[in-house]
């Protein structure tokens, strides 16, 4: 009980940034998206056991369970340094840096591929009815129920996404972490020819292209074919006529 009370005081006199989103360990500094697992994290500097009464197996599943409650992340990626509680969730992680999709529906010659086990089990279920993760908006598909969630974000406005920084807004914790990325000048995504490095995927992506020559986006008008997407719709204006940018002063269009 005692340790209790040590746990809670602590929690108490804590430093909260953004209280929607963010909590702040006081001690370490670390941040927690909710007060429950900030309270988790304070029984290591207390010394409080940590414990919820969960079962298992064997001691090796006890052992990567406890991970959870102490923060322990001893596995870490060599490439953009981000820490993980456990390897398969590192060779998971990897994944993102290699572009490797291992796992490939084979259901109605769908063919589409996916990083990780769960984004294939939902996809199948879309094939089989099981599950369908339609947007009620315009009938677009998805097949991971998070990503569904995420373009409905699109339609409603919502951004519950905080940078703890500047206070600007997201609605998808990629786009949170690519800011934050802005911030701290990190840079996980590096090119293996040139060196220079990126803190966006997609940026990496393109700047690849420039290497390898490849040109991915072609114009269904004439052929022409582009590197970079936005390239192309710009490309496309010209056989379209359609004039994109407008000055604001003199209202003319280019």
């Amino acid at each position: 009980l005692e340790r209790e009370k040590k746990s809670d005081e602590v929690v108490a006199g804590l430093r909260v940034q953004n209280s929607k989103t963010v909590h702040l360990c006081s001690t370490c500094g670390k941040k927690f998206n909710s007060m429950g697992n900030l309270k988790q994290h304070m029984q290591i500097h207390t010394g409080e056991k940590p414990t919820c009464g969960k079962t298992f197996g064997s001691k090796s599943h006890l052992n990567r369970h406890m991970q959870i409650h102490t923060g322990e992340k001893p596995f870490f990626c060599s490439i953009c340094g981000k820490r993980f509680s456990s390897a398969t969730n590192l060779r998971t992680h990897i994944r993102i840096h290699t572009g490797e999709k291992p796992y490939s529906c084979s259901t109605c010659g769908c063919g589409k591929r996916f990083s990780v086990a769960a984004a294939l089990r939902s996809r199948i279920k879309i094939h089989t009815g099981e599950q369908s993760n339609s947007c009620i908006t315009y009938g677009k598909q998805f097949s991971v129920a998070g990503t569904l969630r995420s373009h409905i974000r699109i339609h409603s406005g919502e951004k519950p996404y905080s940078c703890s920084t500047c206070g600007k807004r997201f609605s998808v914790a990629g786009a949170l972490r690519t800011r934050i990325r802005i911030h701290t000048s990190e840079k996980p995504y590096s090119c293996s020819t040139c060196g220079k490095g990126f803190n966006h995927k997609a940026s990496f992506k393109i700047h690849m292209e420039l290497h390898t020559g490849e040109k991915r986006y072609s114009c269904s008008t004439c052929g022409k074919q582009f590197s970079v997407a936005t390239t192309l719709r710009s490309h496309i204006t010209i056989h379209t006529g359609k004039k994109t940018h407008r000055c604001s002063t003199c209202g003319k269009s280019f």
